[in-house]
């Protein structure tokens, strides 16, 4: 499934929003393992959610180029997040680049007012992302919320040392994630680890400039769930506040 062959343009002008939408439908629909190809280019896109029910489980991104948003958060309009990922089992992010263009949203931040994160996936099982680069989210780079079985390697997350809130990888209410061999260099969090987190394996991270990795924002609500049996080995961190707090 070529985005290009749904409409995509890679110029890095033309909306191709409503293309990969077209492309996500139909690996959706197959009965059998499917990969969405995303050929060299830049691609603008607005917010997007690929949700499930699917009925193939076994879908893959296969990104070659770069995906970029729109440079006036605005665009995105209530959405709280630019891509989402929800409902799905079996989904790999293969290699490529998130431009997030988050610097006028950060100015929104910096103003108090609400501001939507960069790629979300929400409750989702068996998931892989691998050899992705994300650059300069509007928040959160990536969201882990929710979802069960997840492997995260070789990704590498940028955006300023100034950069208001953007946590490289957030993981709350999730069971049996991995997070290897990353690099993340932000304005807040490597990893923020929220209520619910349970069994998370991190390993050969390189973390700063940034906060650390932290566990945080627990007992906002007396319901929120603990965080159990959290590890970090062969972690560097370099020019942080925090190591693991």
């Amino acid at each position: 499934y070529n985005v290009l062959r749904f409409g995509a343009k890679g110029n890095g002008v033309a909306d191709s929003t409503q293309a990969f939408a077209k492309a996500w439908a139909a690996a959706c629909a197959s009965t059998e393992s499917a990969t969405i190809n995303v050929p060299k280019g830049r691609y603008l896109l607005g917010y997007v959610a690929f949700n499930g029910d699917c009925k193939s489980s076994d879908i893959t991104f296969r990104i070659d180029g770069t995906l970029v948003a729109p440079a006036d958060y605005c665009v995105l309009g209530q959405a709280d997040n630019w891509l989402s990922f929800e409902g799905v089992s079996g989904v790999s992010i293969i290699g490529g680049a998130l431009d997030a263009k988050g610097s006028s949203l950060w100015a929104c931040k910096a103003s108090g007012t609400n501001c939507p994160d960069g790629a979300t996936l929400y409750q989702l099982q068996n998931i892989r992302i691998n050899g992705l680069l994300s650059l300069n989210s509007q928040m959160f780079h990536i969201v882990i919320n929710g979802c069960k079985d997840v492997h995260i390697e070789g990704v590498t997350v940028i955006a300023p040392g100034n950069s208001p809130n953007t946590d490289g990888i957030h993981v709350q209410l999730s069971t049996n994630a991995k997070i290897m061999n990353c690099t993340i260099k932000t304005g807040d969090d490597c990893i923020p680890i929220g209520p619910g987190t349970k069994n998370l394996w991190i390993e050969r991270v390189t973390c700063g400039p940034a906060h650390g990795i932290s566990i945080g924002s627990l007992g906002k609500d007396m319901n929120d769930e603990g965080v159990q049996n959290v590890t970090v080995i062969r972690t560097v961190f370099t020019g942080t506040q925090n190591g693991l707090l």
